[in-house]
C-alpha cells in the first residue's frame, strides 16, 4: 500500500472528516458604532451650544452706561390726603367683613310709585266724500266684530261710608278735628284711602270722650291688606270688626 493510513487512500478519506476552516465576517465592530454615536452627539451638542451664544449675544444691545435718575423729588405728597376717594367706599359690605354689624333698618317712610293714570286716544273718525244722504251698507260679520272691540263698562259700586263691610280704625283722637285733620293728611300721603269711606265715631275710653277715625275696607281680607300696608309705611291700624 501507499503512504497515508494503512486501508484507505486519498480518494477514499470521509467528507465530513476533514478540518474545515473558520469563516470570519469582515463589519464595523461594536467599539467603532460606540465611537461613531459618541461624535455625533457631539457635533449636535456643540451646535446647539453655537446657536444659543448667538442668540444670547444677538440680545444683548447697549453700551453699558448707567441711567441718569429723573430729576425732581423722588417721592411726591398726594395732593389729596389719605388718598382718593372712590364711589362705594364705606359700604355695608365692607363693614360687615371688618366685623362691624350692618344696618338693617327699613325705610317705612318709602312708599312704593304711585300708579300712572294713561290718557285714552280718542280716534278720529274718517271723513267721507258723497252725498249728504248716503247710507254705507255695513256687514253682519263687521257689525258683530265692532261691537266685541268694545265691551260694555262695567259700573264700579262706591264704597259704602256705613253699615256693612269690614273697618279699620286709623286711630283715637280728643276731639273731632283732630281725627279730621288726620284723615286729611293721611288720604294725601296714602292716596288709596282717599276713596275710601271715612267715619269719625265718638266714644268714651276710660271715662273720657274719644273720637275715633274709620274706614270701610270692604271685605275682611282687604281690611287685612290694607292695614298691613299702613303698619310697614309706619302708621297704627287694625281691624275693628
Amino acid at each position: 500500500m501507499r503512504g497515508g493510513e494503512a486501508g484507505f487512500g486519498d480518494d477514499d478519506r470521509l467528507p465530513w472528516l476533514e478540518t474545515v476552516e473558520e469563516d470570519y465576517r469582515e463589519g464595523p465592530s461594536f467599539g467603532r458604532l460606540l465611537l461613531l454615536v459618541i461624535l455625533l452627539l457631539a457635533v449636535l451638542g456643540a451646535g446647539a451650544f453655537g446657536y444659543y451664544w448667538y442668540q444670547k449675544q444677538k440680545s444683548l444691545v447697549g453700551n453699558g452706561e448707567l441711567i441718569a435718575a429723573p430729576e425732581g423729588d423722588y417721592k411726591v405728597k398726594p395732593d389729596e390726603p389719605g388718598g382718593m376717594k372712590v364711589d362705594g367706599e364705606g359700604d355695608t359690605v365692607f363693614a360687615t367683613s371688618q366685623g362691624d354689624s350692618g344696618n338693617s333698618s327699613i325705610d317705612t317712610s318709602a312708599l312704593p310709585e304711585a300708579p300712572v293714570d294713561g290718557k285714552k286716544v280718542t280716534e278720529k273718525a274718517p271723513s267721507l266724500t258723497g252725498e249728504k244722504n248716503a247710507k254705507v251698507a255695513i256687514p253682519a260679520s263687521a257689525a258683530a266684530a265692532k261691537t266685541e272691540a268694545h265691551p260694555r263698562r262695567v259700573p264700579v259700586i262706591a264704597p259704602q261710608t256705613g253699615g256693612a263691610g269690614a273697618l279699620i280704625q286709623l286711630g283715637a283722637f280728643p276731639d273731632e278735628g283732630g281725627a279730621n285733620a288726620a284723615w286729611a293728611r293721611l288720604s294725601k300721603r296714602f292716596s288709596y284711602l282717599a276713596p275710601l269711606g271715612k267715619s269719625v265715631e265718638r266714644g268714651e275710653k276710660d271715662g273720657k270722650s274719644v273720637f275715633r277715625l274709620r274706614v270701610n275696607a270692604g271685605s275682611n281680607g282687604q281690611a287685612k291688606e290694607l292695614c298691613g300696608k299702613l303698619k310697614v309705611a309706619g302708621e297704627s291700624c287694625y281691624v275693628a270688626n
